[in-house]
């Protein structure tokens, strides 16, 4: 009977246990998917929430800007649902986290539609470095490379 009292135990402690919350892989993983998600409508509330106030970012064409830079290029409250948008996804996703500080690479998979009919596929090596900062991750420095064709 004495060998009960720790299976009851353990099985208790299960219960009494708080429920376990996203892993930082989880949650930085989401936060990249809702982000290429609100960046295919153009989502100003995406955008703000994703970028640090101090990014740096390094565009494919070359130039380098900050997030003031694209925020100006979106309007508050403003979506575009219609379609005239590329279409962004995310593969081959690695995240590795050393602390505070994460690095996202993947490629960018850019569905970007051509008038009359159609859409050309871009793709692009993206790598972003993220700090937690008061609980949130947010991107600090980010890198997009194209990938010839």
């Amino acid at each position: 009977m004495n060998y009960l009292f720790p299976i009851i135990s353990s099985f208790l402690l299960l219960f009494l246990l708080p429920e376990k919350t996203a892993t930082d892989h989880e949650l930085l993983k989401n936060l990249l998917y809702d982000f290429l998600e609100g960046a295919s409508v153009n989502d100003y509330d995406v955008h703000n929430r994703f970028w640090a106030d101090d990014l740096i970012y390094t565009s494919a064409a070359g130039e380098r800007i900050g997030k003031q830079d694209i925020m100006s290029g979106l309007t508050v409250g403003n979506t575009d649902t219609n379609g005239n948008f590329p279409q962004y996804y995310a593969d081959e996703i690695q995240i590795n986290i050393y602390g505070e500080a994460a690095v996202v690479a993947f490629i960018l998979v850019a569905d970007i539609p051509l008038e009359p009919s159609g859409n050309e596929q871009l793709l692009f090596y993206n790598t972003g470095t993220f700090l937690k900062r008061d609980g949130e991750w947010r991107a600090v420095a980010w890198q997009a490379t194209r990938i010839p064709d």
